[in-house]
C-alpha cells in the first residue's frame, strides 16, 4: 500500500513538473487571444438570443456564469487529459438561430431546448457514429472546410485597412516584424500594439463597463414538443455541422489525427445538459479559437500546444466569475482591432489549411469545390456553408471515382 501510495505522489510531481516546464507566455497569451476574440467578436449574438426569450439582465449574467464556467471546464479538462488544444465554445451559428427563432417563447422553453440538444449530443458521443463518420472525411476535404471558414478572416485584416488603416495598418506592420525577429511572440506583439495604438487614439471605450459579478440562476425546463423539433433538431444538426466538423477538421490539420471525438462530444453533451438550466445554450468543438490555439504561434512544438487550451479554460471560468465586468470590458475595445488580431492570429492555420488542401492531386477537385462552396457562405434550411461544402466536394469525389472507374 505505501509503495502504491509513494508511486502515485512521484507520477504526480513527474506530471506536474511537466506542466510546468511546458508553460510558455506565447501559450498563455493564444489562449487570452482565444478567449478575447470568442467574446468580443460573438456575444452580441448570444445577448440576442438572450433577450429574445425575454431574459432580464440578471438572467443574462447568469448565462455568462453558465457559459464561461462550462466552457472553461471543457478547455482546461480535455486539454489536460488529451495533451491537445481541445477547446469547448458556444455555437456562434446556434444563438442566430435562437435569436430570430425564440420570440415570444418563455425562458424556461428555451431553457428545455438547451437540455434537450444537451442530450442528444451526448448521445452522440456515446453511439460513436459522429466519429466514424468524419474519420471517412478525406483529409484535404477537411482542411478544404477549414480554409473556407477561415479565409474571411485573413481578407478582413485588409478590407479593413480600408475603414481603419492606421491602426490595423501598425498591426500589420508589427506582425510582419515580429514573425522576422519574434515569431513566436508574434501575435502577442499584435496585440500590444493594437491595445496602444486603441489607447493612444482614444478608441478604448470604457463608459459601458459595469463592475459586477455573476450570480447563477437556475430556470426549471419546460418541454415544448413542437419547439424540440422546429428549434432544437435544428439547432442539434446546425451545431454538429457548422460547429464540431470544422472542430475536428482543426484537430485533424494540426496533426492531432489520434484524439478520439466521441468521449468529447460526450463531456461537451453531459456539460451542456449540467449548465443548461443556468443559461449554457449550446457548447461545441471550437473551429475559429481552436485555430488561435492550435497554431505555430501559441508554440512551435505541437504537444505543447495544449498550454494554450488550458489557459483558454482558465480564462473561460474567470469570464464566467465576472461576468458582465468582463464582456463589457472585451466590448470596449474597437471591433478593428479585434477583428484584425483575429485575422493575423489565423494566419498560419489559414497556410497550413491551403497547403493540405492541394497536397494530393487526386483531390484537387473535389478539395476546391469544397473550399469555394464554403468560403461563399452560403446557406439553405438554415444550416451553414461548411456543412455544404463538405457535402458537395464528398459528391464531387464520388464522381470523379466513378469517373475514372
Amino acid at each position: 500500500m505505501l509503495y502504491f501510495v509513494y508511486n502515485l505522489k512521484f507520477e504526480y510531481k513527474m506530471k506536474l513538473g511537466t506542466f510546468i516546464s511546458d508553460i510558455s507566455f506565447s501559450a498563455l497569451s493564444a489562449g487570452f487571444i482565444a478567449v478575447l476574440v470568442g467574446y468580443a467578436s460573438a456575444w452580441v449574438i448570444v445577448y440576442q438570443a438572450a433577450i429574445a426569450v425575454g431574459a432580464s439582465q440578471d438572467m443574462i449574467d447568469s448565462w455568462i456564469w453558465a457559459l464561461g464556467m462550462s466552457m472553461g471546464l471543457g478547455c482546461l479538462g480535455l486539454s489536460l487529459y488529451y495533451r491537445r488544444p481541445i477547446i469547448i465554445a458556444w455555437s456562434t451559428p446556434g444563438a442566430a438561430l435562437l435569436a430570430t427563432t425564440l420570440t415570444g417563447n418563455s425562458i424556461g422553453e428555451a431553457i428545455g431546448i438547451f437540455v434537450f440538444v444537451g442530450v442528444l449530443t451526448l448521445l452522440t458521443g456515446l453511439s460513436g457514429w459522429f466519429d466514424a463518420l468524419t474519420k471517412r472525411i478525406p483529409l484535404p476535404l477537411a482542411s478544404a472546410m477549414l480554409a473556407g471558414i477561415l479565409v474571411q478572416f485573413g481578407l478582413s485584416i485588409f478590407t479593413l485597412l480600408q475603414s481603419d488603416p492606421l491602426i490595423v495598418g501598425l498591426m500589420l506592420v508589427a506582425f510582419l516584424f515580429a514573425k522576422r525577429w519574434l515569431p513566436r511572440y508574434a501575435i502577442v506583439t499584435v496585440l500590444i500594439v493594437g491595445f496602444v495604438c486603441a489607447y493612444g487614439f482614444d478608441l478604448i471605450n470604457l463608459q459601458q463597463v459595469r463592475w459586477s459579478l455573476s450570480t447563477p440562476i437556475w430556470t426549471w425546463p419546460e418541454l415544448n414538443l413542437s419547439l424540440l423539433i422546429g428549434v432544437g433538431l435544428p439547432l442539434f444538426v446546425v451545431t454538429m455541422t457548422s460547429q464540431n466538423v470544422p472542430g475536428i477538421a482543426i484537430l485533424r490539420t494540426t496533426g492531432h489525427n489520434q484524439t478520439p471525438v466521441s468521449p468529447i462530444l460526450s463531456w461537451t453533451g453531459g456539460l451542456n445538459v449540467l449548465f443548461a438550466p443556468f443559461g449554457a445554450f449550446t457548447l461545441n468543438l471550437a473551429a475559429i479559437t481552436a485555430a488561435i490555439c492550435a497554431s505555430e504561434e501559441a508554440h512551435p512544438e505541437a504537444e505543447k500546444r495544449y498550454i494554450a487550451g488550458v489557459f483558454a479554460g482558465v480564462f473561460n471560468i474567470l469570464v464566467g466569475i465576472c461576468g458582465a465586468t468582463v464582456v463589457s470590458l472585451f466590448a470596449a475595445f474597437p471591433a478593428s482591432m479585434i477583428s484584425a488580431l483575429a485575422g493575423l492570429a489565423l494566419l498560419g492555420i489559414i497556410s497550413a489549411s491551403l497547403q493540405s488542401t492541394f497536397e494530393q492531386a487526386k483531390y484537387t477537385d473535389a478539395a476546391l469545390i469544397t473550399f469555394l462552396v464554403t468560403a461563399s457562405g452560403v446557406s439553405f434550411f438554415n444550416i451553414a456553408s461548411a456543412f455544404w461544402g463538405i457535402t458537395i466536394g464528398l459528391g464531387t469525389l464520388a464522381i470523379s471515382r466513378i469517373a475514372r472507374a
